[in-house]
């Protein structure tokens, strides 16, 4: 993702209303990451190489944390230890992505590709937030 974009949705004097906006995203991106995960979990495991029931319950897990971080965003002043929850949980599925795909997953080019694509972009969202 540019810069250009980013900085349009941070932009404000507000960093509360930036904050809101980034976990906005982040449910909007997490939930439809999980929604696909959920609901097409057999052809996505097959072209990601990674076995459909983990992707189904990986998905499912997505889902709700979405609509975690969806309530929080919509706070007009989300909790600060709800915040550094999601921050948290955000760097430690990154790192988890990347031990996985060393550790345990064997999958598709396609799976090399897009675990660390994820990761990068699940790390971005907790650094911006």
């Amino acid at each position: 993702m540019s810069q250009a974009p980013l900085a349009g949705l941070a932009r404000t004097t507000r960093p509360r209303t930036a904050l809101r906006r980034f976990l906005a995203l982040d449910a909007v991106v997490t939930g439809a990451n999980g929604v696909a995960y959920a609901t097409a979990s057999r052809p996505l495991g097959e072209l990601l190489g990674i076995d459909a029931d983990l992707l189904l319950e990986l998905g499912l897990f997505l889902v709700v944390f979405a609509a975690g971080v969806a309530w929080l965003a919509s706070r007009p002043q989300p909790p600060a230890p709800a915040v550094k929850l999601v921050v948290d949980a955000n760097l430690l599925w990154a790192a988890l992505s990347v031990v996985a795909l060393v550790a345990w997953l064997d999958p598709t080019t396609a799976g090399l590709v897009w675990t660390p694509l994820q990761a990068a972009t699940v790390a971005g969202f907790a650094v911006l937030q």
